[in-house]
């Protein structure tokens, strides 16, 4: 009895997780809107961000679809969007011809850095009892 009962103390610990990741998204996602960027726009700007503008920080289309947790396909797409938009670009990767590299634009930096409080107030807003 006491296993199904931690079973379901576990399932139901799961389950409020997911249902704060589903709001705090969606509350990302409405706040960034003023910016004209979803939550995965802004985190791929955010990745691109952490790098030294000076270094020509960019990374491969697969490292940034393992860290923003997108398919490669829904990724492309979404990078698509942003270089239309001027906020990132796209170039053969150097060291594999096959591979694509994409980076921040100036434009997209500085999209990031207004963007950047948004995300701050949401995620002490949702997180910050949890």
């Amino acid at each position: 009895m006491t296993g199904v009962k931690s079973e379901h103390a576990l399932v139901q610990q799961w389950r409020e997780v997911l249902a704060l990741h589903a709001r705090t998204a969606c509350e990302l996602d409405r706040g960034l809107q003023e910016y004209g960027l979803g939550g995965s726009d802004f985190e791929v700007l955010d990745i691109l961000a952490e790098g030294s503008p000076d270094d020509g920080c960019s990374f491969r289309v697969q490292e940034l679809a393992d860290r923003v947790h997108l398919s490669q396909s829904a990724l492309s797409r979404l990078v698509g969007r942003l270089e239309k938009d001027g906020l990132v670009t796209r170039g053969i990767c150097a060291e594999d011809r096959r591979g694509v590299r994409v980076a921040i634009t100036e434009i997209g930096r500085a999209r990031h850095g207004q963007a950047l409080p948004v995300r701050r107030e949401v995620l002490e807003r949702m997180l910050g009892h949890a």
